[in-house]
């Protein structure tokens, strides 16, 4: 869905979509199981930048739910995720900011994204709130066990046979000096 600068000159826009999964893109970091559901409203707002200059910004404020497939951080072994988040956004057009002179950026400058042309693909927005709601790492559970550094198995569900003591390489001097010492 196009957000267009034009359309929302004329009259704020009600969104209430519905993007199937083959339509947002997460990339490596999961898929969608569902539907992503997103609700809002759309609009101009004019921001004044000295005596003639008049910035068109659009604004968007909404929701958004989503089911997510994603894999254990420890295991690898897939589990379902529930997104749901509110979002109030702010874009400038691309370029407006440039020229100003370096200063310090403040919170509120620091949530804003940008649009090129005449204007955005709510698509591209939602697609970057789901992976903004994603948390660093997800397991599976508590006390997942994770993978067998030397065989690969899933120690969740069962026990390798691997003995091998991995040694440190970071010790191999101070074994060097000890076993001089020995002889």
């Amino acid at each position: 869905m196009f957000l267009d600068i034009k359309d929302l000159e004329l009259h704020p826009l009600e969104f209430a979509e519905e993007f199937q999964p083959d339509v947002i893109d997460l990339g490596s970091e999961g898929r969608l199981r569902g539907p992503v559901k997103a609700s809002g409203r759309a609009e101009v707002v004019e921001e004044h930048h000295g005596k003639h200059e008049i910035i068109k910004d659009i604004r968007l404020r909404g929701k958004l739910s989503a089911q997510l497939e994603l894999q254990c951080a420890r295991c690898l072994e897939p589990l379902s995720q529930d997104v749901k988040r509110e979002f109030e956004l702010l874009y400038r057009p691309l370029g407006a900011d440039a020229g100003r002179d370096e200063l310090s950026v403040t919170d509120a400058e620091a949530e804003i994204g940008y649009y090129q042309g005449n204007g955005l693909l709510l698509e591209d927005v939602l697609r970057e709130q789901v992976l903004l709601a994603l948390p660093l790492k997800v397991t599976c559970r508590e006390d997942c066990k994770g993978l067998c550094p030397q065989c690969g198995k899933n120690l969740n569900v069962e026990q390798c046979s691997c003995s091998i003591e991995i040694e440190d390489p970071r010790w191999a001097a101070l074994k060097d000096v000890r076993s001089r010492l020995e002889h």
